[in-house]
């Protein structure tokens, strides 16, 4: 079982348990959309924040990256870590039907997806001083034909998916994850092996 001293920010009861499978760690819920309106809960989260450090895994709906979003604003960027589950499409067992979207949530996700996109958020690995590495930046995006263009938007998911991240990451959310992922010489030679042709094409 994996173990961090982060606190682990999930949406629901369910997904709490999910993880808790997983991970050894202090698991906090939202209580979905209720994060917004408690303020007791959001002082919590700060004050973890703050001494521990928190990892973030919501579902990859819209749902999940609108309480991501929510939580980026209320705590200092240098105390978050974000951790994606990818775009799965399927039905929760306890459920009757699929979600809005039909993706499966945290709580319905494999342990050993859950594992991965643990470990591939960079929560267990030594942080490399920014000054060491060349980030990808938007340029990057731009020059790969992720931004910026007439087929930008399919290529992104085309990316996203050889990933195995949510196909949702756009912009500012889209450059952190790759920064986190991959070295900037990575990213181009992923690049150039997915699109080959130029990046005014929908390859």
């Amino acid at each position: 079982m994996l173990h961090t001293e982060k606190a682990i920010i999930v949406e629901g009861r369910y997904d709490k348990a999910r993880l808790s499978g997983v991970i050894d760690a202090l698991i906090i819920t939202t209580d979905g959309f209720g994060i917004f309106n408690s303020k007791e809960k959001q002082t919590f989260i700060k004050k973890i924040a703050e001494e521990k450090g928190i990892l973030i895994l919501t579902d990859s709906d819209a749902a999940g990256f609108k309480i991501r979003n929510f939580l980026k604003n209320i705590v200092p960027e240098d105390r978050i870590t974000h951790a994606y589950i990818p775009d799965i499409y399927g039905k929760e067992k306890r459920k009757e039907a699929p979600s809005k979207e039909g993706k499966l949530g945290v709580e319905g996700i494999d342990n050993s997806i859950l594992e991965d996109a643990l470990v591939r958020s960079g929560l267990f690995s030594e942080k490399i001083k920014h000054d060491e590495i060349f980030p990808v930046t938007t340029a990057d995006l731009f020059e790969a034909g992720l931004t910026g263009g007439e087929y930008s938007a399919g290529r992104r998911r085309k990316l996203l998916l050889s990933m195995g991240l949510p196909a949702r990451l756009t912009g500012k959310n889209l450059l952190s994850v790759l920064n986190t992922f991959m070295t900037r010489d990575e990213f181009i030679k992923k690049t150039r092996e997915l699109f080959p042709i130029d990046k005014n094409s929908d390859v």
